[in-house]
């Protein structure tokens, strides 16, 4: 008889590799992206604490995939989430994402990936109203201090299924100017390294 697991490794697991996904936007928002490094970003726009634009909300009712490149501006980290400018299809929008929203995160440069899995109560609550610009922005730690990064990067949604996902607090943040928008050539590439979070799960 398979014993139970009161300890839940699975969700120690995906909270720890959300951790790194966190970590490397930290290092994104105050030194800006090193070497070829880009991210493919996706999460459940479903998932509460999300914040769109109500165009974008329709356009992915469930679930999109944005990428770190080219064209963000404005990145700033929380403990629990990460706020991002955009621009998709020359219409500058704002997005906060919280790190449990996450559904996978993929560096095409070093062919490294991480897959989540959302529980299925968070994914059925009511999703954040709408962004609103003229929101106040989430309030930081007292410990954060805002760093102005030295690069940037982020584009058109790719990847981006019709489908669609908001965060709080130590805050870093870059501030980079709109580039031109991504051609979409640095699409993930096959044979990518991804760890699937269901080998944790108790069978």
């Amino acid at each position: 008889m398979s014993s139970v697991d009161h300890i839940r490794y699975d969700l120690l697991a995906q909270e720890a590799l959300r951790g790194v996904v966190r970590r490397v936007l930290v290092d994104a928002a105050r030194d800006g992206l090193p070497g070829d490094h880009h991210f493919y970003i996706s999460f459940d726009t479903r998932a509460p604490g999300v914040r769109l634009s109500t165009r974008m909300r329709e356009k992915y009712p469930e679930e999109m995939t944005i990428v770190l490149q080219h064209q963000f501006w404005d990145l700033n980290v929380t403990e629990h989430a990460f706020e991002v400018g955009l621009s998709f299809g020359g219409v500058p929008e704002r997005l906060l994402v919280p790190f449990t929203a996450l559904k996978g995160f993929f560096d095409p440069s070093v062919k490294f990936g991480l897959q989540f899995e959302i529980a299925e109560a968070e994914a059925s609550e009511e999703p954040a109203p709408e962004e609103d610009n003229s929101a106040a922005a989430p309030t930081p730690l007292p410990t954060a201090s805002p760093i102005r990064s030295i690069r940037g990067a982020a584009s058109e949604p790719a990847l981006a299924s019709a489908r669609k996902a908001d965060g709080e607090a130590e805050k870093v943040t870059a501030k980079n100017e709109p580039a031109k928008e991504q051609s979409g050539e640095d699409k993930p590439q096959a044979g990518a390294e991804v760890v699937r979070l269901d080998v944790f799960r108790k069978k």
